[in-house]
């Protein structure tokens, strides 16, 4: 039977990679990022139409004044409608929606081995810290790489004027003055890779308490005097 101090840091581990999973559920579940692009007839027409594009990580919604008709509003599914304007933004959106996947799913396999190291004594295996540790980093690799791979796809790539065109409806327009706004989703993928962290913090603060203390038990004799010593 594990230590009362063994339990308490893997279930408290396990609780903070829980909220985190619950942070990264509800970021992909609401809006990312708003994308406003200036929009006219031709280049030398007054630049007064706009298309606002606010994108969840599943759905989007395309608000247009002026570009090129007058007011719209559609919604649409993000990946079918990038299938259509490039295969650029697709890889690029598909591997985001990817990553966070693969968080999702390695945060579930970090919980279960800390509850599992919670009410037993494995050992130092991929069921042990190990896996933990390998679990949690992972997640806190592959959700800083994918916040960097949409901040690219939203603001370098022309995935936004893309799909203003696409809703054009084939009349020739002209864009200019993008200019993107990260939304509650995207920057709550901070603190999910931040508790993940700390998951790995609390195994490593066990890992070294339980280090320091063997070593005290492998040396008993260190600080004895030396008389009782030469016996």
């Amino acid at each position: 039977m594990p230590s009362l101090l063994k339990i308490l840091h893997f279930v408290c581990s396990a609780l903070a990679t829980a909220v985190s999973v619950v942070v990264l559920g509800y970021g992909m579940s609401t809006w990312w990022a708003q994308t406003t692009i200036q929009c006219a007839r031709s280049e030398s027409d007054f630049f007064n139409g706009t298309a606002v594009i606010t994108f969840n990580l599943f759905k989007g919604l395309m608000e247009r004044s002026l570009c090129p008709s007058f007011g719209n509003t559609e919604s649409f599914e993000v990946i079918p409608k990038l299938r259509e304007t490039g295969t650029t933004n697709l890889v690029l959106y598909a591997l985001v929606v990817s990553l966070l996947a693969l968080c999702l799913l390695f945060s579930a396999v970090s919980i279960l081995i800390s509850l599992y190291n919670a009410v037993s004594n494995p050992y130092e295996t991929y069921m042990g810290p190990i896996g933990v540790y390998t679990c949690s980093s992972l997640c806190v690799c592959l959700s800083v790489v994918a916040l960097i791979i949409y901040v690219v796809n939203i603001n370098v790539t022309s995935m936004a004027e893309d799909l203003v065109r696409s809703f054009a409806q084939d009349i020739p327009i002209e864009l200019r003055d993008k200019t993107s706004v990260m939304g509650v989703g995207f920057y709550l993928i901070i603190p999910y890779a931040v508790l993940s962290v700390g998951a790995i913090a609390l195994i490593y603060s066990y890992e070294h308490a339980a280090y320091t203390h063997r070593r005290e038990q492998q040396r008993p004799t260190e600080d004895a005097p030396k008389e009782i010593m030469m016996y």
